[in-house]
């Protein structure tokens, strides 16, 4: 039986990826990646014939995994609101290596008292690692809830040097 997440009727292709965190569901339209979020399924789904940038995604994960990628170059087609676009942008300003509290988010987007907001526009990331919502921990230094879970979240603040134990 496949698992895959529903997908939104923005993703035209899709492959997966069966990365050291579990597999990823890639996604595109005519115009860029819409979509990398994990999914349960076990079956890998090739990069469909008539692809425009599923394989370079696919590619750019796996450098990003060996250790030899530390910033992504894909064109991203991302369907959000404004607020939430405003978020995700904030969030790919984040360093390799580095990360950010919910408020820092927050006065980021101009709005300092706007953290549960960004709470949410954080939760609704559709293209995780690439957009690096795992990079987001609580003001008082706490690993925070990760939509993949905390041991994905871990394990990419490790993959990435900070070392985060917790």
């Amino acid at each position: 039986m496949v698992n895959l997440p529903k997908l939104q009727p923005y993703v035209l292709r899709f492959c997966t990826y069966l990365s050291p965190v579990g597999t990823l569901v890639i996604g595109e339209d005519d115009a860029g990646i819409t979509l990398i979020e994990f999914s349960d399924e076990t079956t890998e789904y090739p990069v469909p014939e008539n692809s425009r940038y599923l394989e370079s995604a696919a590619e750019q994960l796996r450098e990003y995994f060996a250790g030899n990628r530390k910033e992504f170059d894909l064109p991203l087609s991302l369907h959000g609101t404004d607020f939430q676009k405003l978020v995700w942008d904030a969030l790919r300003q984040i360093p390799y290596g580095s990360y950010a509290s919910y408020q820092d988010i927050a006065i980021a987007v101009g709005n300092r008292n706007s953290t549960r907001a960004v709470g949410m526009a954080n939760n609704r990331n559709p293209v995780v690692i690439v957009i690096p919502c795992h990079r987001v921990i609580g003001k008082d230094g706490s690993l925070t809830g990760y939509g993949g879970g905390l041991d994905k979240k871990k394990y990419l603040l490790n993959l990435e040097g900070i070392g985060y134990k917790e």
